[in-house]
């Protein structure tokens, strides 16, 4: 097989990265934006050992889980992966992919895998934007998001997965940076003063925070700040300056230009503080809905000693803290545990602790200091938990571990883990947090073997 060959495919399996797989003359093929049923001519663009990209160059036979694109910027943009195919379709491919990656990577048994929880709303979830400034060929400044896989900015004015008032903020940043006479960063040669516009949104509270992002101090900021404060909700505008040459997109410096520093937000009942670095889940409605999951899944009856290890600013614990005895939380982001604290202290939770420590030395400090949890949380980055606390986590011998994952793939390997350590997976339902994108989180039940 060749580059730039054109080969008649049909469309059998989804990877995990959303693009549709096919297979010619043995070889496997990923084609991006094709739906499992689908017969297409694809375009090879790149040959490697073991597989081949494509690009759609004509559907020949449509499968019936495709349908028209709502999104006129989806063929080039790289924020979603499935605008082309049903939500109904979307959540049966995410479904898939966490039975399979269960069976192939962990051998477990995939019937443990219970129906995944979709969004009761696909559309407008996202309370969180980092959207950059660019170039255009003609030399005019843009907003957008990157195309997949590159930094070239396909241009936007809005986005279906955000709210529609960060279209109009968009808009309104746009207008000043061109008419303000900052000249907008290169990241090629590290010139130029605007990079991103930032922004945060409490769906509870409605309060907005908006954050620019510049090299260093633009000129002219008051009639940015003047046109902000006009939109409703916007409580908090920010400057952020981040001088170094990296794609990280905040720097060390913020300063208040109006408002507050900070917005709040309210989950489960709880009233929490986010700060521009704060991690804080994207889908609020769907975030609760994996929240009560887990809650169900650890069914406390209020005896308990919960350990939430990762356990970023506390929501996951703190959602279960009137439930528990104790509550002790470890993260090793020291912004994070403070927040954690502040966050207990804001809403009159007094039987939480939290330690700044990474997650494998956390529990075995509190092994070491006797502390038997009764049930254990554990909420990992994409890598998944270390070998070393899921040894730790066994040898305090809680009645049920609760997992919540990001990554099917990992929490597989994971699991087969804490299985060898004596926690089988009882039950796991995977949710829908990041409708269009390939992106699914899943939250699973481990109960002592001997329990």
């Amino acid at each position: 097989m060749k580059k730039n060959e054109i080969v008649t495919l049909e469309i059998t399996g989804m990877t995990s990265e959303g693009s549709g797989v096919g297979k010619h003359e043995g070889m496997a093929i990923l084609v991006p934006q094709t739906a499992v049923g689908d017969t297409v001519e694809a375009l090879i663009i790149k040959v490697a050992k073991n597989y081949t990209v494509g690009k759609v160059s004509k559907v020949l036979v449509p499968s019936p889980d495709r349908c028209e694109t709502d999104c006129p910027v989806f063929a080039s943009c790289g924020g979603c992966e499935f605008r082309h195919v049903s939500y109904e379709a979307e959540l049966k491919y995410k479904e898939q992919r966490v039975r399979d990656a269960l069976e192939r990577i962990g051998g477990i048994d995939p019937s443990l895998v219970m129906p995944i929880i979709g969004a009761r709303n696909p559309l407008r979830y996202r309370n969180k934007a980092q959207i950059p400034l660019g170039k255009s060929r003609e030399g005019n400044t843009v907003m957008g998001f990157y195309a997949n896989h590159s930094h070239r900015i396909v241009p936007m004015e809005d986005c279906l997965l955000q709210p529609e008032v960060f279209s109009e903020i968009q808009s309104v940043f746009l207008h000043w940076s061109r008419s303000s006479g900052n000249p907008v960063y290169d990241e090629e040669t590290g010139k130029g003063c605007l990079r991103h516009l930032y922004l945060r949104w409490g769906e509870d509270t409605g309060e907005i925070m908006v954050c620019a992002v510049a090299a260093y101090e633009p000129k002219n900021l008051s009639p940015l700040v003047e046109s902000l404060r006009e939109i409703p909700g916007v409580v908090s505008v920010l400057l952020n300056i981040n001088p170094k040459k990296t794609n990280v997109i905040l720097g060390e410096k913020t300063r208040t230009l109006y408002g507050r520093s900070e917005i709040s937000d309210r989950l489960l009942g709880l009233t929490l503080s986010v700060k521009p670095l704060s991690f804080y889940q994207v889908n609020h409605r769907q975030t609760e809905t994996l929240y009560l999951k887990a809650l169900e899944y650890a069914a406390p009856n209020g005896n308990e000693i919960l350990l939430d290890l990762y356990c970023g600013t506390g929501t996951i614990g703190l959602s279960f803290a009137r439930r528990v005895k104790e509550l002790y939380g470890a993260e090793i982001i020291e912004d994070a545990v403070k927040d954690a604290a502040a966050n207990a202290e804001r809403n009159g939770i007094e039987n939480a602790q939290f330690l700044c420590m990474d997650a494998a030395k956390a529990a075995e400090y509190f092994l070491r200091k006797g502390i038997r949890p009764d049930i254990i949380t554990v909420d990992p980055p994409r890598k998944g938990c270390s070998p070393e606390l899921i040894e730790t986590a066994a040898r305090m011998t809680p009645e049920k571990i609760v997992y919540v994952s990001c990554d099917p793939a990992t929490l597989a390997r994971d699991l087969k883990l804490f299985a060898l350590a004596g926690y089988p997976l009882s039950e796991l339902t995977p949710v829908d947090l990041f409708p269009r994108t390939a992106n699914v989180e899943s939250v699973a039940l481990l109960k002592h073997r001997q329990r």
